[in-house]
């Protein structure tokens, strides 16, 4: 079971993934397609429900032109 901060940690990753894909006027839809993971994924990263993998955040952050370090 994931502790608070943990809890905590993701949700902030997801909110810094959806304040940057909508300063770049970027629908969760293009995003998904630039990252190559699905639509509905992007949205459950963005809300915080999953506690998602590396890699996917590196194609996240690729696709939103900064850097993993970024969302910590």
């Amino acid at each position: 079971m994931l502790e608070n901060e943990e809890i905590r940690l993701i949700k902030t990753v997801g909110e810094k993934i959806r304040r940057r894909r909508l300063e770049l006027n970027l629908s969760q839809e293009i995003l998904s397609f630039d990252a190559n993971i699905p639509k509905n994924q992007i949205g459950r990263i963005e809300r915080g429900e999953i506690n998602t993998s590396i890699s996917t955040l590196y194609k996240v952050c690729t696709a939103l032109k900064i850097e993993i370090k970024e969302l910590f």
